[in-house]
């Protein structure tokens, strides 16, 4: 093994809490710079590491720095382009958290950069990559359950503002639940069926206000300005077509996460917001488990760095890659298209189907 990817962190917020957490145990990859709006919450991530991370002033100076070779773009998605192509502008590798941005202009503009840059750029989600999705994938390709004829995928809340003290911003355009949690059940559905080439639609807003259920402001109301309750179908490439429900307006459901259905049998797969948990096979004696078979042990929020990591060192394609999150965003934005014009859309876009984790 070479010597471990250098990392620095743009956005020190929550979610690089997760990162942290993973970075700290994988030998592939080395933090050693990060950048925050907010000083004081940089110094924090800085001050967690156990060796010397630098604190840069802005982005600018820490894709500057001769010791940055990728940066982890850990920042709102209004700025995940802004950001990849200053990275991309300055040599630097990419892994982002998802949405890869926030239409398809910016994704294309990052994919473009990227290829001419002759970089690498990575996206979240990376759960599909733990043993969860990939015991599943490794199930459909071994032939279990046949040829695969349908999958449903299925995430009902009844609303963030009921935890979150500010929700407004999944109220707005580019918010809502499929652009918010779409991202984890499209890039598993494409790791076990591949990518999606026509989708119809039909969504709602049930609600033109919602009341904020926790912190300073519980009580306070705020207006929805996106559509609430999305359900579309996909259709993938092979034929299979996924049965989709993304909603904000369910109170309670013991619907499945994800299952995938063929002419012998059905897969039951967890939730693909999660690295691992039980995938159960049926093929008529009732629901069995299947031993681990596939995926990254031990996974958490940041496998997808060493991934990448790996796969610059080998020469090989990285699986959480930039064209299989632009596409996935490109199936959400069809989706919410053909909902508001009433009518089946093709999907313009194509990925390649990433390669299984063995």
């Amino acid at each position: 093994m070479g010597e471990p990817l250098r990392i620095g962190i743009v956005g020190a917020g929550k979610i690089s809490g997760e990162y942290l957490a993973t970075l700290e145990r994988l030998t592939s990859v080395r933090l050693t710079a990060v950048t925050d709006l907010d000083r004081g919450r940089a110094e924090s991530v800085a001050a967690r590491v156990g060796h010397e991370v630098a604190v840069a002033p802005t982005v600018a100076d820490l894709v500057a720095r001769d010791d940055v070779d990728a940066v982890l773009n850990l920042t709102i998605p209004a700025a995940h382009a802004e950001v990849a192509l200053t990275a991309l502008a300055a040599g630097k590798h990419v892994y982002g958290e998802k949405p890869l941005a926030a239409d398809r202009k910016e994704a294309d503009a990052v994919l473009t950069a990227a290829r001419e840059a002759g970089l690498r750029v990575a996206c979240a989600p990376d759960t599909v990559l733990g043993t969860a999705t990939q015991t599943a994938r490794k199930a459909v390709d071994d032939g279990l359950i046949g040829t695969p004829v349908s999958a449903t995928a299925f995430m009902t809340s009844a609303g963030h503002e009921r935890w979150h003290p500010d929700p407004e911003f999944y109220y707005r355009p580019g918010g809502g639940p499929l652009l918010d949690m779409g991202p984890y059940y499209l890039s598993a559905l494409v790791h076990l069926l591949g990518p999606v080439v026509k989708v119809t639609g039909a969504s709602s807003r049930p609600r033109a206000e919602r009341t904020i259920g926790s912190g300073p402001r519980a009580g306070q109301t705020f207006p929805v300005e996106v559509d609430t309750h999305i359900t579309g179908v996909l259709e993938h490439a092979g034929g299979a077509l996924s049965t989709l429900i993304m909603s904000f307006d369910v109170r309670a459901a013991h619907l499945p996460r994800i299952e995938v259905h063929g002419t012998e049998a059905s897969l039951s797969v967890p939730d693909p917001n999660g690295f691992a948990g039980p995938v159960e096979i049926h093929s008529g004696d009732g629901w069995q488990p299947l031993p681990v078979t596939a995926g990254y042990q031990e996974a958490g929020r940041g496998t997808g760095l060493a991934d990448l990591a790996g796969a610059l060192e080998a020469g090989s394609p990285h699986r959480a890659s930039a064209e299989l999150a632009a596409h996935v965003l490109d199936v959400m934005l069809t989706l919410l298209d053909a909902a508001a014009e009433e009518r089946a859309l093709p999907v313009t876009s194509t990925c390649e189907r990433p390669a299984p984790v063995l």
